[in-house]
């Protein structure tokens, strides 16, 4: 029997001159089977818990893929997905790129990632021309809130040693910081927990770890964005609605060790939601959540430094019927918007006979 790999090539030294997203998300040309055929290079991240592969790293080897087949001078403006499939980072994916459209200022690609002979994923972008919108044209930009510049992380900002993992485990950076309300948009001077779920909102501030280099360049910038689009993106809701969303039962808390109680009280601090764990006595608890689709729209593509710190704003105008959505502004740290993009998913509770504050049910939620 053939070795089993997770990719289809054996995958190169990790090369130290790139930053660990560009070698996490490197992608190998497949010529010599196909034209505009590709596949990943290295075994693409499954978080603990989570259904398959993060979706972030497909949305942005889809995002490479497609670059690689438009002219140097066309920057991606719009993209739209679905997560048709769970991915298995056991299993190499194909990612197959259609060019549908060449046009003198937009064109448009589809990508589609397989694995095992079926979809597990599909997008369609476009590309604008560099320029092509004219000399004069109308312009504005919805600015970044100012409390949150004022919460902008030191340049030499380190991990929490309780969120620090294996080196190359995580290729981005992330800092939480509370929401301040404005008493304008977001509801009239109330407090975070007095304000309405859909004017809540949900703040960070991420970069990816060490430098982008000069031969990724703008490309592997945007890439990374993207990567980090689909991050906590419809895990927002749970928070909004202060959702026991741990895999653990509520109950079960005191009774693990004191080590791994530490740990879920500093995470929950961490995030910015909701007090205590003791606050989640009584809360629905999370029974399935996971993402359906994802747009994203790059409005200032050449501004993107993936490498500095991005602030990240999050809110959900709805959510119902076991669906919720979720709009992501991405600003750069000069207040520059850079892009907007969103999320619906799948946010199901467990229902009353897998009980309330419940990290564990009788059975498991289906699609």
């Amino acid at each position: 029997m053939a070795e089993h790999r997770p990719t289809l090539v054996r995958p190169p030294p990790v090369d130290s001159s790139k930053a660990p997203i560009e070698n996490a998300l490197e992608l190998t040309e497949l010529s010599i089977i196909g034209p505009d055929l590709f596949t990943n290079t290295r075994e693409l991240r499954h978080p603990p818990g989570a259904r398959g592969i993060y979706g972030g790293a497909v949305i942005a080897q889809t995002l490479l893929a497609a670059q690689r087949t438009v002219p140097p001078d066309f920057e991606v403006h719009s993209y739209h997905c679905f997560f048709v499939l769970p991915g298995d980072s056991s299993v190499p994916i194909l990612y197959h790129v259609e060019r549908v459209r060449e046009g003198r200022s937009f064109c448009t690609r589809t990508v589609q990632a397989r694995q095992r002979g079926h979809a597990i994923f599909t997008v369609t972008c476009s590309f604008v021309r560099e320029g092509s919108g004219g000399a004069s044209h109308v312009a504005h930009a919805k600015p970044i809130p100012p409390a949150a510049l004022a919460q902008m992380p030191p340049p030499d900002y380190a991990d929490p040693d309780f969120l620090r993992r294996p080196r190359g485990e995580d290729p981005f950076q992330s800092f939480r910081c509370r929401h301040a309300n404005d008493g304008l948009e977001s509801g009239g001077g109330k407090s975070e927990g007095e304000l309405s779920p859909d004017k809540r909102r949900v703040w960070q501030w991420v970069r990816a770890r060490g430098r982008i280099s000069e031969e990724g360049g703008r490309r592997a910038h945007l890439a990374a964005l993207a990567y980090i689009s689909d991050s906590y993106f419809i895990g927002t809701v749970a928070r909004i609605h202060q959702l026991w969303r741990y895999p653990v039962r509520l109950e079960d808390v005191p009774h693990l060790e004191p080590e791994m109680q530490e740990y879920l009280r500093r995470l929950n601090e961490w995030e910015g939601h909701g007090g205590g764990l003791e606050e989640y006595v009584g809360r629905p608890a999370v029974g399935m959540m996971v993402s359906l689709d994802h747009s994203i729209y790059f409005h200032n593509p050449r501004r993107v430094r993936a490498d500095e710190w991005m602030f990240i704003e999050m809110q959900s105008p709805w959510a119902g019927d076991g669906r919720g959505v979720v709009t992501q502004r991405i600003y750069s740290a000069d207040g520059t918007l850079l892009a907007t993009a969103f999320q619906e998913g799948v946010v199901r509770l467990k229902q009353d006979d897998q009980g309330k504050g419940d990290g564990e049910g009788k059975g498991k939620a289906k699609l």
